[in-house]
């Protein structure tokens, strides 16, 4: 090699060497995991069984979109911003009284059973193939207390059969959810959603499949359930204990990883923000107050149906509010509600 390579060589090394040491150091290792999902979160996340006779499978939370309507009292709200996306489903929160009375309303007469409703249905791996059905929200409460909320979505709920005479509690939209609490990493309850409340457990009594616990999807309704079998299932809107007249029923039908089609999130509790993991997830959508299906027809409408008049009996009723409304901040594993206590269960009872 010539002298001129040489010093040419020693020149781009003393060059190269200043550089890297005039770059910023890394973010130190501890401090970027911040910024990833928390890998306990999918080591622990739920399982579902779904009903072997289901016909109202997990949907894709953006498609709904496409297929209904924004509407106030029944009347389509004017000068919407269309089409409404997950990137902008929180400017409806303008209208009306603080969004909440905004309806997702279907385009289709529901009662034709357009295909949109039915879902996916998860294949063999448990994949929802071409749908995004999940969402997974962290809550870190600090002192090593995080909250994982793992929020179902389907185009559909079909409440079931009561007294054996009218299906009730059918509406559009549907969303359900598991929570599960970890402490330091380790997982110790998890709450099962179902009809607007649910119960919990304490996470090692539950049936896994390895770590992941395993959830029981009601046939039609998708309320959640620790074991299969038979559930009675609360008259809708109606705040009664189960009086064993509607039902729910749970087996081993399709396995569904909610892992395979998901968003993931964290959440802010001090300022009611939510950040995407992952930068191509849209996150408006979460901050959406309204409901995701029809407002609940009127008596003159000539698909509602009740019986004897009660309104609790009504076939067809509102559609769920989403994730927002789903105290993503507990102090306890239950959210609050009025007369109940958060009893964390030890052993699998039916």
């Amino acid at each position: 090699m010539s002298p001129s390579s040489n010093s040419l060589k020693s020149f781009s090394m003393a060059f190269l060497l200043q550089a890297v040491l005039a770059y910023p150091s890394p973010t130190p290792l501890l401090e970027r995991q911040t910024t990833a999902v928390p890998d306990y979160v999918s080591t622990y996340a739920p399982v579902v069984w779904l009903y072997p006779g289901e016909n109202y499978f997990p949907s894709d939370i953006g498609a709904q979109l496409v297929h209904t309507k924004p509407e106030i009292n029944f009347t389509v709200i004017e000068g919407y911003e269309n089409p409404l996306t997950l990137n902008n489903l929180d400017s409806l929160n303008a209208y009306g009284t603080t969004g909440t009375d905004v309806y997702l309303t279907s385009v289709d007469d529901i009662t034709t059973n357009p295909a949109w409703l039915n879902g996916v249905k998860p294949d063999s791996t448990g994949k929802t193939d071409g749908a995004t059905s999940v969402a997974i929200i962290v809550n870190d409460h600090g002192d090593g207390l995080v909250d994982a909320f793992y929020m179902y979505f389907y185009a559909f709920n079909w409440g079931g059969v009561l007294l054996d005479i009218q299906e009730v509690d059918l509406h559009v939209g549907d969303w359900e959810h598991n929570m599960v609490r970890f402490q330091n990493g380790t997982p110790t309850q998890v709450w099962f959603s179902q009809h607007g409340f649910g119960e919990a457990f304490t996470y090692d009594c539950l049936e896994k499949q390895g770590a992941r616990p395993v959830t029981y999807s009601g046939n039609g309704s998708h309320a959640n359930y620790a074991i299969n079998g038979t559930h009675d299932h609360t008259i809708p809107n109606v705040n009664l204990p189960d009086a064993g007249i509607l039902t729910d029923y749970t087996d081993q039908g399709t396995l569904w990883d909610p892992l395979l089609g998901a968003y993931f999130y964290s959440y802010d509790a001090s300022a009611k923000t939510y950040s995407a993991y992952d930068s191509s997830y849209p996150t408006a959508w979460l901050e959406y107050l309204g409901t995701w299906g029809d407002e609940q027809y009127p008596n003159s409408d000539p698909r509602q149906h009740e019986i004897l008049g009660i309104s609790a009996t009504a076939e067809f009723t509102s559609g769920p509010t989403g994730p927002e409304d789903k105290q993503l901040n507990r102090t306890e594993v239950c959210p609050v509600a009025s007369g109940y206590v958060c009893d964390v269960r030890t052993e699998l009872t039916s």
